[in-house]
């Protein structure tokens, strides 16, 4: 198992002691990709954060690659190295004089030659979809925004974890750069057989892109099962003041007015021809 959380609860000590995270239990294998879902506060970024000792919990054990971290003994270094975290709005975690710098800061620290870092760092450019030679002595800051996250993401990359976690990574982006970076995640889940877990509030997002989907409400896992199953339970979802993913909630509003069509679709394209196939068989 590469993750795996055995009653984990966590109380944030300040004025309200917030219980942030109820008796956890999750795990995670290598070759998933996990959607994480719930309203603000429900727990998910605390959650996250459990995965690469960013949080220690109040109580119970959070186990990486079989090692417990939640211990004084565990290497924090070496599980960050396997588990990489990119924030919400990752842009402000830059901080160098060049995109090369920033990229090549997480290898540096790794103790690598030259020659690999530079490999490193032209590789993971490449893959977030920035031209080496272009991009590579620029200041990060004078970058557009969507610039920005790919460099930072690019700087999680180049650490090569087994697991990479994503924390709406797309708030903020405009509908082509969301584009850009779900092609990017389909090509490190299904090319490079990489590990990752994606809270988004984007349910078309998550509906897309995971293989399963956790729902998080107060600080408990209340749903976790593949995308289809969670999406055909609207009634629960709307319990939980989640929405549909947009294409689902048409193709439910279209079977309620008497048009016999699948309801388990996420995609345009998807949705699209089975509504012609709908419309033409009535």
């Amino acid at each position: 198992m590469l993750i795996e959380l055995n009653e984990v609860s966590h109380v944030y000590q300040d004025e309200n002691n917030v219980k942030a995270l109820k008796n956890i239990n999750l795990e995670i294998s290598r070759g998933e990709f996990i959607g994480i879902v719930g309203h603000t506060g429900s727990g998910k970024s605390t959650l996250v954060q459990l995965f690469n000792g960013l949080i220690i919990p109040s109580s119970g054990t959070v186990k990486v690659n079989g090692k417990n971290i939640t211990n004084e003994k565990s290497n924090l270094k070496e599980t960050r190295r396997h588990v990489g975290l990119v924030f919400q709005y990752p842009e402000h975690q830059l901080f160098e004089e060049t995109v090369f710098q920033d990229i090549a800061f997480g290898p540096k620290n790794l103790g690598l030659k030259k020659d690999e870092i530079r490999e490193r760092v032209e590789e993971v450019m490449g893959l977030v979809g920035l031209d080496y030679d272009e991009f590579k002595d620029r200041s990060p800051f004078n970058l557009s925004g969507g610039q920005q996250r790919k460099v930072a993401i690019a700087g999680v990359l180049a650490l090569k974890p087994d697991v990479l976690v994503l924390d709406e990574p797309s708030a903020g982006l405009d509908p082509q750069g969301r584009k850009q970076l779900a092609e990017l995640l389909k090509y490190l889940y299904q090319e490079l057989e990489m590990t990752i877990i994606l809270i988004s509030h984007r349910m078309e997002e998550i509906a897309e892109l995971a293989s399963r989907v956790i729902v998080m409400h107060q600080g408990e896992i209340v749903i976790d099962d593949h995308p289809i199953e969670v999406f055909s339970r609207e009634q629960k979802l709307h319990k939980l003041s989640l929405d549909l993913p947009q294409i689902t909630e048409i193709l439910h509003r279209l079977e309620e007015r008497g048009l016999k069509v699948n309801t388990n679709l996420f995609s345009i394209s998807e949705a699209s021809a089975e509504i012609l196939k709908a419309l033409r068989s009535k």
